[in-house]
């Protein structure tokens, strides 16, 4: 940790009694350099959302990044209502000739002929190719978990010994593993005992993921177990958990799984509103938790384009999600969201943990990023 983080970090957990102005003026005397950033710094700032899936080649997303002042990584992944992985792969590699500047792009590999004897090496023949198409990492789905069975019935986790050469072939790439494995807690719940209306919605409309319908599934702890145990395979595999690892719902089991797994950094893809909640009953605890913890979070939203029929809503949906994650991160304001109907405050991080979340940390857990 370099000096002037340590003395952010040790200001923030040893002066809990300091009011929030106090506190505020602590860290900027601590760091010249650490001030903070205003709503108004948005698009002057370079920033990264390692978290989209654009699969259609579309010049509407790229065009609002490019004004939002964004980096993206556009991510292929295989359930059932996607493009195949062939014709994502195909859009991508297209949109990144075209915009080399702003857009790089992630793999995915099929497990649909997962009995076959042949399944393994042709998944790695298939990554093999994406990676000298230029991929910079490979993204693994809920899929794997919640879909996939043996012939008896079984389940098959992601620390089947069938994954490891696979795994192990993403390492020697020095290419980094994205995992969407689980769901968020709340799929284990009664829609109306869910914290967030955006799962609420999902899981009503997706039943089948519902995980509180599906009783002879595999738990929550479960899903959480197995990552677990297919990180202990590969300590040095560099893993980005996404949606915050699954973890979403309590900081403290976050923390936990940081300091056990040091190759693991998470993104936030469609789970801000679970930090926020989170905020609403202890704004203190998250930001100390995203001081501390700054170096293994990574901005980026889940934003979704399948289709050019309304450029205009497209930009529009992009920038106003953007934005408001913004408010909440750099400034202090009272604000509401849709995710819930209390109103909250942002948490006003300084400008070096704005600049690691949004840009340092993805090229950092991302070497081969633009």
């Amino acid at each position: 940790m370099k000096f002037k983080n340590y003395i952010i970090y040790i200001l923030c957990f040893c002066l809990q009694g300091c009011g929030e102005a106090k506190k505020e003026q602590l860290l900027q005397n601590a760091d010249p350099e650490t001030g903070f950033y205003s709503l108004e710094d948005f698009d002057s700032v370079q920033k990264y959302d390692t978290h989209v899936h654009i699969n259609v080649d579309d010049s509407a997303f790229i065009n609002q990044a490019e004004r939002n002042n964004f980096r993206l990584l556009t991510i292929n992944v295989n359930p059932p209502y996607y493009p195949s992985i062939e014709e994502q792969q195909q859009v991508a590699l297209k949109l990144v000739e075209a915009y080399p500047q702003i857009l790089s792009y992630a793999t995915t590999f099929n497990v649909a002929n997962w009995g076959s004897e042949e399944w393994q090496q042709q998944t790695i023949s298939y990554l093999e190719k994406s990676f000298g198409n230029g991929a910079i990492a490979v993204k693994i789905w809920k899929n794997i978990g919640m879909d996939l069975r043996e012939k008896d019935g079984q389940f098959v986790m992601i620390d089947n010994p069938r994954f490891d050469p696979i795994l192990d072939l993403i390492e020697k790439n020095n290419v980094t593993l994205i995992g969407h494995l689980g769901e968020p807690r709340n799929a284990w719940l009664p829609i109306e005992e869910m914290t967030i209306t955006g799962d609420q919605s999902y899981f009503a409309k997706n039943p089948k993921y519902h995980m509180y319908l599906q009783k002879d599934f595999p738990s929550y702890q479960d899903q959480i177990d197995a990552r677990d145990r297919m990180l202990v395979k590969h300590p040095n595999l560099k893993f980005v958990g996404a949606h915050l690892g699954s973890l979403e719902w309590n900081i403290n089991k976050l923390a936990n799984h940081f300091d056990e797994f040091p190759n693991v950094a998470v993104d936030m893809a469609a789970r801000v509103p679970h930090l926020q909640f989170q905020s609403i009953d202890n704004r203190e605890k998250v930001r100390d938790f995203i001081i501390k913890y700054q170096d293994r979070l990574i901005y980026s939203t889940d934003l979704s384009v399948e289709s050019i029929s309304n450029p205009d809503e497209l930009k529009k949906t992009m920038n106003d999600r953007w934005v408001s994650d913004w408010r909440f991160f750099v400034t202090d304001d009272e604000m509401k969201v849709s995710a819930f109907s209390t109103n909250l405050k942002g948490l006003k991080l300084p400008k070096a943990v704005i600049d690691k979340i949004y840009r340092g940390n993805a090229k950092k857990w991302f070497p081969s990023l633009i």
